[in-house]
């Protein structure tokens, strides 16, 4: 399953926030991470958020695109 999401750093907590639709019809799940985007820890703090929403391992989680930025496809096994 790939998922298009798009992160806000720096929130008071992480959270699913809500979707939205892009330009291209495409939806995008936008998540608040309480960490900042410092060294990967961002990226790490949604990768333990993800795997614990969905029950599944963190290495079944992986960012495909998107690496260090706001807009991420991520692949979830």
């Amino acid at each position: 399953m790939k998922l298009n999401i798009k992160i806000t750093p720096n929130a008071k907590k992480t959270e699913i926030v809500g979707e939205d639709i892009t330009l291209f019809g495409d939806k995008v799940l936008k998540i608040k991470v309480a960490t900042p985007p410092v060294e990967g820890k961002a990226n790490k703090e949604l990768i333990d958020f993800l795997s614990s929403h969905f029950k599944v391992s963190k290495s079944s989680i992986k960012i495909m695109v998107g690496d260090k930025s706001r807009n991420k496809i991520i692949e979830i096994k």
